[in-house]
């Protein structure tokens, strides 16, 4: 996620390749990453900056949080995984800003969902940099901290679910006779094209379903089936689950 964040930051034109730091401790890690991003600054060590992206596992957070305070870095952007905004503080020198992040992996491909909290010391100027971050791979939406974990429920582990619902539709296609080729092509691009449909255009998910299921038609057909197996209540239970299991992690 990271090194997605790097990427999505160098083709928005954040910042000039060589105004970027990255840190990695793993030498054959940082070999390949200074291969693959000759221009910017790979280290080993934080460099003095305006501000550090937490990008590590939740076990090595508290290490990057006391190499940051080192480097006296003026404020922080968590994506780490589960670890809260007290303990972040807790790690950092008493006053610095601190912004927590909850942001899912379609950032991968710059098509990123994510949710920022501020920490105590943060400001407007802290969150905006923070988002200014995010929103070169995807969108951004601010929530207080106590909603993070459903985040996490919805757009964190979503992608989880699109791809399940994908795979299913794909087998689905070749049980009624299609070539799993053409199956997947057919499937991948009805999810995308449905998707764009509910960014681009101002109707709402309703409304698309209902002008998509004509009276009698397939669509009413197989919608009446999806309905009557509990795909609904099934979706809303494993956000449901998912938001839990996230509280119960960042629990400890």
């Amino acid at each position: 996620m990271g090194e997605a964040l790097l990427v999505g930051l160098l083709a928005a034109g954040w910042a000039r390749p060589e105004e970027l730091a990255v840190v990695e401790k793993l030498p054959d890690q940082r070999q390949r990453l200074a291969e693959r991003h000759p221009d910017v600054v790979v280290a080993e060590s934080v460099p003095a900056s305006e501000g550090a992206v937490i990008a590590v596992k939740p076990d090595d957070v508290q290490h990057a949080c006391a190499a940051a305070a080192a480097a006296r870095v003026a404020r922080v952007l968590s994506i780490a995984a589960g670890v809260p905004l007290d303990s972040l503080e807790q790690w950092l020198p008493k006053g610095t800003p601190v912004v927590r992040a909850m942001p899912n992996t379609p950032a991968l491909v710059g098509a990123g969902a994510a949710a920022v909290a501020a920490g105590s010391a943060a400001g407007e100027e802290d969150l905006a940099w923070a988002e200014s971050i995010l929103s070169a791979v995807g969108v951004v939406v601010r929530v207080p901290e106590s909603l993070l974990d459903a985040v996490t429920g919805l757009s964190g582990s979503g992608p989880g679910y699109v791809f399940l619902f994908a795979e299913t539709l794909v087998d689905a296609g070749v049980l009624v006779g299609l070539p799993r080729d053409v199956a997947t092509v057919l499937a991948f691009q009805t999810l995308l094209g449905a998707a764009r449909m509910l960014d681009e255009t101002d109707q709402t998910p309703e409304s698309l379903r209902a002008a998509v299921t004509s009276p009698g038609g397939t669509t009413a057909a197989g919608l009446r089936v999806l309905e009557a197996r509990g795909l609904r209540a099934a979706i809303l239970e494993a956000v449901a689950a998912a938001t839990e299991r996230s509280r119960q992690l960042g629990q400890g």
